[in-house]
């Protein structure tokens, strides 16, 4: 038996990595302090944890996570396809200044802005119409990261906000008790759980319980 390949990663591994997504040699992402600190100077590097093979990272990156070795350095470079995805020409729109003036907003070229929950840039301004781009800043460019998977995970509690994460895109407060895993708070997050308990059951093991925040109750009986 290969005793080597029963250390590498493997799909549906949780896995903690620590990275830096390069473009042009330029850094814009990070969760190692020196290179975060080229993005901004107070930011402060966060835990990743994902797992393997449920995109929590960009395709290309989840990819080469699977059979890899633990404290291990890699350099990949990934085509847009695999990344961020390709520009979409539909994506570049024109739009009344109108739309700008009543929300109050100074269309400049270059600067970002929220639209309907999308984050688009100002490419020109022309009169009475600005001409925007809704595609995503790295779309359509060859990026690299450069990472190492420095653990499997196997911590019940952050596996269990890993899924969270996964599922709800936030991570809500989480009690382990006996190995036995509770989330707390709001009724509709209750319901929400309990419409996901299979996906628990196949990333942790087993279902979760589901407990009303103390807060929540404190807020109805008001």
């Amino acid at each position: 038996m290969d005793m080597q390949a029963n250390n590498l990663t493997k799909k549906g591994d949780f896995v903690e990595i620590k990275f830096t997504g390069l473009v042009d040699g330029k850094v814009f992402d990070s969760n190692i302090p020196e290179d975060l600190k080229q993005l901004n100077d107070k930011a402060v590097p966060e835990k990743t944890i994902v797992i393997i093979g449920q995109k929590m990272v960009v395709k290309g990156l989840d990819e080469h996570l699977e059979g890899e070795e633990l404290n291990k350095n890699y350099s990949i470079s990934i085509k847009p396809k695999d990344a961020f995805g390709s520009r979409k020409i539909e994506l570049v729109r024109t739009m009344p200044l109108r739309v700008f003036n009543e929300q109050k907003i100074q269309p400049v070229p270059g600067a970002s802005f929220i639209f309907d929950n999308k984050l688009a840039k100002v490419i020109a301004v022309s009169g009475a119409r600005v001409t925007t781009d809704f595609n995503n800043p790295l779309a359509g460019k060859e990026v690299t990261y450069k990472f190492t998977i420095s653990q499997i995970v196997s911590d019940l509690k952050e596996k269990a906000e890993t899924v969270c994460k996964l599922i709800f895109r936030h991570i809500p407060e989480i009690e382990i008790v006996n190995n036995e895993i509770t989330i707390k708070g709001p009724k509709i997050l209750g319901n929400m759980i309990n419409q996901n308990q299979s996906k628990f059951k196949e990333f942790l093991g087993k279902e979760v319980s589901f407990k009303e925040s103390e807060n929540q109750k404190d807020t109805k009986s008001q």
